[in-house]
């Protein structure tokens, strides 16, 4: 098999292919959905690097497996079948339960975390929540499996639970200025 060009000089006009060849401009609203999908899975590699092995680990490179099929399916231009069962959506409810039985409870917001692998998990949180606001501005334009919206919204509490989890035991919480 021949290898595949690195560029293409097609896009130099500020368009690209979905999948299936519909050719759209780079700024469209899909593909900032699947570009900040691309980010997160980015992103997520990076937080992995600093869990390096164990469950953690184990648990991102199947989010990011995840996320990659979520990615294809955003960019296809005509509707495609879910990359996402209810079952992974349940699945990450189900981690983030056990994670947070064993945390303290919060009543106020919490500063950004002070450990690297949490740090990294809490940049996860914010571009998955970028994504999700992405994948929800897409829905509004094309049909989209609510599967997919529902996965990306629970992936940030995940994410947001792991950092805490990560940070266990030096979470800061932001002062209260209003009584």
């Amino acid at each position: 098999m021949k290898k595949a060009a690195i560029y293409t000089r097609r896009g130099d006009g500020g368009t690209t292919s979905l999948v299936g060849g519909e050719r759209v401009g780079k700024d469209s609203v899909r593909v900032e959905a699947y570009g900040t999908i691309d980010e997160l899975n980015a992103h997520l590699g990076f937080l992995a690097s600093a869990v390096e092995c164990g469950e953690y680990a184990v648990s991102i490179e199947a989010i990011c497996n995840r996320l990659f099929a979520i990615g294809g399916y955003l960019a296809c231009g005509q509707p495609a079948a879910s990359p996402v069962t209810g079952e992974e959506v349940e699945a990450l409810e189900a981690q983030i339960d056990a994670w947070d039985a064993t945390l303290e409870p919060i009543n106020n917001f919490l500063l950004p975390p002070c450990t690297e692998a949490a740090a990294r998990a809490n940049v996860c949180r914010t571009i998955c929540r970028r994504a999700e606001r992405r994948v929800v501005a897409l829905s509004q334009q094309a049909s989209i499996e609510p599967l997919v919206i529902a996965y990306v919204n629970r992936l940030s509490d995940y994410l947001f639970t792991l950092s805490r989890i990560l940070s266990r035991g030096n979470e800061k919480f932001v002062e209260k200025h209003c009584k």
